[in-house]
């Protein structure tokens, strides 16, 4: 999935990370303060509980700054192999 038509790249962010990168790499990519990322992720959660679900779901398929494959992507290319 190496895909880049000249804009930004979806990742999770190594700076300004708090758990593992989720909430300043969507900040990042769309332009938005960090803290209303966070914000809605902390909402997301106490309200019916799926914002932790979305955060590791998040956490697996967004690749990691300067990674090109995601987690979910590495374990399925170390299956086949």
């Amino acid at each position: 999935m190496a895909y880049n038509s000249g804009s930004k790249q979806l990742q999770r962010l190594r700076k300004g990370r708090i758990v593992a990168g989720v909430c300043a790499g969507l900040a990042e990519h769309f332009g938005i303060d960090v803290t209303l990322v966070r914000l809605a992720f902390a909402f997301l959660s106490v309200f019916g509980g799926a914002g932790v679900l979305f955060y590791l779901v998040a956490w697996l398929i967004i690749p990691e700054e300067d990674e090109s494959a995601s987690i979910v992507e590495n374990m399925i290319n170390k299956r086949r192999n």
